[in-house]
């Protein structure tokens, strides 16, 4: 149980690196490009050779179908939703001036956490290790969307001070998300594990198709693909090691 809160908050807490780096530091275009390849190819892989994979022959196939649909219909419905209140760039690393969206940002960031950290409670009933991959995956693409809020809640006139407690709000309610997924889920039938986690790979990959990679490839080139393949190829070894 602690296990699950304390990797909750791990997983979120680039989030708040990622905003000491927006206020302080002004990080390469390209760089940032890379790093959220290189996250999209880890979650894509970790969604599909962990959350699906593990799903595969341990519950219905079309249970785990609507489910992963489901997840990513949810997904983007609320991206929809979050585009309308200014939030749309909440993935995104870049400076937009003209569109100070920086706390939407912010609730848009907290909504996607939730979600994601209940997943990696989950992933830790019957005594299962650490998933390393996929809290790596998450850890590193939540870099640009700290950077993103920080540098919009500055234009906004945010303190230093609160915008630092903004996010550190955000890696406590993702460590208590992963402990109540854990605490809710603990007594439910092995098959609902396994459709919940489907429902969380279809929302996550439908997160990167939508945000992430499109940005990568327009701020890093044609070299992105390369690094989200390598991303993928990297999950793939690593769940089949552990």
């Amino acid at each position: 149980m602690a296990q699950a809160a304390l990797w909750g908050g791990v997983a979120s807490l680039s989030l708040f690196l990622g905003a000491l780096l927006g206020i302080y530091f002004k990080i390469p275009k390209k760089v940032t490009a890379f790093i959220m390849a290189f996250g999209t190819g880890l979650i894509i892989g970790s969604a599909t050779f962990d959350l699906l994979s593990e799903a595969g022959g341990n519950a219905d196939i079309l249970h785990i179908t609507i489910m992963f649909l489901a997840g990513a219909a949810v997904f983007t419905l609320f991206e929809l939703w979050i585009n309308k209140k200014g939030g749309s760039q909440r993935k995104r690393s870049q400076k937009n001036p003209h569109n100070h969206s920086g706390l939407a940002i912010y609730i848009g960031t907290l909504m996607d956490a939730i979600p994601e950290s209940i997943i990696i409670g989950i992933s830790f009933l019957g005594g299962q290790s650490v998933q390393w991959v996929f809290i790596i995956a998450i850890f590193i693409s939540n870099f640009p969307e700290a950077l993103s809020s920080s540098i919009g809640l500055k234009l906004d006139s945010y303190s230093t001070k609160k915008i630092l407690v903004l996010w550190g709000s955000v890696v406590i309610v993702s460590s208590l998300s992963a402990l109540l997924g854990y605490v809710f889920l603990a007594d439910a039938p092995e098959s609902t594990e396994y459709i919940i986690g489907a429902f969380g790979a279809g929302g996550l990959l439908a997160m990167v198709s939508s945000t992430m990679l499109p940005e990568a490839f327009e701020e890093g080139g044609p070299v992105v693909g390369f690094i989200s393949a390598l991303g993928i190829i990297l999950s793939f070894i690593f769940t089949n090691i552990s």
